[in-house]
């Protein structure tokens, strides 16, 4: 049980894991709400372990390999996802500082709409102010639940239901293999899920701690460390995509699938 714990805090650390949430996490101001991000992951990554996990575990479940490169796949889409939407602001901050010619009494600043953080230059005068914020990415969606605390944990959330997809076939079976007992097997995959519970708390308030400094000093280097973390995630998407779709063969005729 110890060690399905700390075993639980290491796979928190997965490059995959890792790079999905410092997206999420770039746009966020606290350390405590990035925290709340980290232990909404957790949860979400532990329910799915033991849904599929004890699915498995009790009723014999068998994943085809199909169906298990596709779970992985989604991880490389939501990573292309998740880089995109945090690109989409910056290209949009870059285009309106090449066309928009300086005039005088103007200055650049960082603000938010909702969870969207942005810079653009701004003046004092109301008509001055260049876009609207409901035309922003999910500006939308923050107009109507922005207010609501568990909205802001929904997208975390989601992300660790897709990680658990991924991760809990091979967790399954490497349970099978060491504990004979469904109870004590089904209470390992539990304490693995507090342990990765903890360990991304722990991840996500350490990555926290660049973007709430350089939001609140330096706003042109939290957002050149938000492009980073969008590039990032993209490219590592756009590698975890190709290796299942083509190299493992989720879109070929012969799929070849290893849980891991």
């Amino acid at each position: 049980m110890v060690l399905g714990f700390f075993l639980g805090m290491r796979h928190a650390t997965d490059p995959d894991h890792v790079i999905a949430v410092t997206t999420i996490v770039a746009r966020e101001r606290t350390r405590f709400g990035a925290t709340a991000i980290g232990a909404a992951w957790g949860l979400g990554h532990t329910l799915t372990i033991l849904l599929v996990g004890g699915g498995m575990i009790l009723f014999g479940w068998v994943i085809p390999p199909r169906v298990g490169l596709s779970m992985e796949f989604s991880v490389g889409v939501m990573l292309i996802v998740l880089g995109l939407v945090n690109l989409r602001g910056v290209m949009g901050r870059i285009r309106a500082s090449r066309l928009t010619p300086e005039k005088e009494h103007q200055h650049t600043h960082a603000h938010r709409h909702g969870d969207y953080v942005h810079t653009h230059p701004h003046a004092h005068n109301p008509e001055a102010h260049p876009h609207k914020a409901d035309r922003t990415p999910l500006g939308w969606l923050d107009r109507y639940f922005a207010r609501i605390g568990v909205y802001q944990l929904v997208r975390p959330l989601v992300v660790g239901v897709v990680h658990g997809l991924a991760g809990s076939a091979a967790v399954a079976l490497l349970v099978l293999t060491t504990i004979r007992n469904p109870v004590w097997a089904l209470w390992y995959l539990l304490v693995f899920g507090i342990g990765t519970i903890a360990g991304m708390m722990l991840m996500t308030t350490v990555i926290a701690v660049p973007f709430t400094r350089t939001n609140h000093r330096f706003a042109r280097l939290g957002g050149d460390l938000r492009i980073a973390s969008g590039v990032v995630s993209l490219a590592f998407g756009l590698f975890v995509a190709y290796r299942i779709g083509l190299v493992d063969g989720l879109f070929t005729g012969n799929p070849q699938w290893s849980p891991r």
